[in-house]
């Protein structure tokens, strides 16, 4: 069985700038490009070499050989990382209009798109094992996200009551493309990332290899710091348990507190317990992180501070919701992570409750908190009121801790070890 192909977004814009490395043929008309390239939007139709169109495909002549760079891709969107840089990818490139917008489409190999996963999510120069792993569970996950996206499904939810709003996010079924390709799905860069010998090994010797729990493939999550202790599934996404999706120690020793109690997430936040994420090793972090990501420094343990006028202005804009002046926040629920699922905002003249996860994330930052895995310490200066988040890990925590996963391959545990800790009581399977 051939490995399938997948259509990735790129992204959405009125105007694309793009360049054909070799020769392209448009699909409709058999015309060959090369170059320099534009598209527009207008009225309602693709503006393109002095014609209109519906949609666009162009079609490598000679794929093995052939790539185009797309200028001014956003990447990190929400994230405090955002910024745009030029891309390049191998493969087709399909635009279609979608609203007022154009919609940039990479049809691309599986086992292509994976090289550059591997290399986008992290370091090119990661250890073999820890990239086979991360092969793996980015393989089982695409499968399963586009095996799902078959079954009709909603993937943003929300709860509200009077005085509370529980909110969840997960991939959204995209009409157009299967897979974004940015961190909303898995972050795919194309071949902008420096891929290596290594890189392309580790997608050979795993071609076609997933994940499976009776049957059926792995909804394989990741984070890059579960902060000592991995999060159940239902804690942060739709209350669907997994087996192979639960808490556990991020470590050789099996035994970790009872998070969900506050005073034990509070002892457990405020140190720094022996965690294979807990590390400073430069090496390592720099196998796993790309350069906008060593600029994020502190991730197992963290802090954030705020004057009361500063948080109270950041909730009203992120939340809609007029607070007042924010006199507490308080955890209401906690996962077995410590990460918070609902949270109490107690103003002057608003108190609501809010979670999941990441809706906690967005309201409480700029862009998103590392985790919501924190705890909040009240303090009066002489200025006024100030809030003070000590917080544990960087993401959601479920799944794979990719530094923690990095840490292990450094160790010398081989991918199958990585899996099975991270991953209990799922298999490998080989597909195609």
């Amino acid at each position: 069985m051939e490995a399938p192909s997948i259509n990735v977004g790129l992204m959405t814009e009125k105007t694309v700038s793009f360049v054909f490395n070799e020769n392209y043929a448009l699909a409709e008309s058999g015309d060959v490009f090369t170059g320099e390239q534009k598209a527009s939007l207008r009225d309602g139709m693709i503006d393109f070499n002095g014609k209109l169109y519906g949609e666009l495909l162009f079609e490598p002549l000679s794929p093995a050989a052939s790539s185009f760079d797309v200028k001014e891709v956003t990447i990190g969107i929400d994230f405090h990382w955002q910024r745009k840089e030029n891309q390049r990818f191998r493969g087709a490139l399909n635009m279609v209009v979608q609203g007022d917008g154009i919609v940039v489409i990479n049809r691309v190999d599986v086992e292509e798109y994976l090289t550059s996963v591997i290399s986008s999510e992290m370091s090119a120069t990661a250890s073999a094992e820890f990239l086979k792993a991360h092969a793996l569970i980015s393989r089982s996950w695409l499968l399963a996200q586009i095996d799902s996206s078959k079954h009709p499904a909603t993937h943003q939810t929300s709860c509200r009551t009077g005085d509370e709003l529980v909110r969840w996010y997960d991939r959204e079924d995209h009409d157009l493309f299967d897979v974004c390709a940015d961190d909303h799905c898995q972050r795919y860069q194309g071949i902008t990332r420096a891929s290596t010998p290594l890189v392309a090994e580790v997608i050979r010797a795993t071609r076609g290899e997933i994940l499976v729990h009776n049957g059926e493939i792995c909804d394989t999550r990741f984070s890059k710091c579960c902060g000592g202790i991995t999060e159940r599934f239902e804690n942060v996404w739709q209350p669907t348990p997994h087996s192979y999706l639960i808490a556990l120690r991020d470590g050789r020793d099996a035994d970790f507190p009872d998070l969900t109690v506050e005073a034990e997430a509070e002892r457990w936040i405020a140190t720094s317990p022996a965690a294979f994420c807990n590390t400073r090793d430069r090496e390592i972090l720099g196998q796993v992180l790309n350069n906008y990501d060593q600029e994020t420094t502190d991730f197992f343990r963290w802090e954030v501070r705020y004057s009361q006028e500063q948080l109270s202005e950041l909730i009203r804009r992120k939340s809609g919701m007029d607070f007042g002046d924010i006199i507490d926040l308080v955890p209401l629920k906690r996962g077995a992570s410590g990460r918070i699922e609902k949270l109490k905002i107690v103003g002057t003249r608003l108190t609501y409750t809010i979670g999941k996860e990441l809706e906690i994330r967005r309201t409480l930052s700029e862009s998103h908190l590392y985790s919501s895995a924190f705890t909040v310490v009240k303090e009066t200066l002489p200025d006024g009121a100030h809030f003070r988040l000590t917080g544990a890990g960087w993401g959601h925590g479920v799944g794979l801790c990719q530094i923690g996963a990095a840490v292990m391959g450094a160790r010398g545990y081989d991918y199958r070890q990585i899996l099975s800790h991270y991953f209990p009581g799922a298999e490998i399977e080989k597909r195609y």
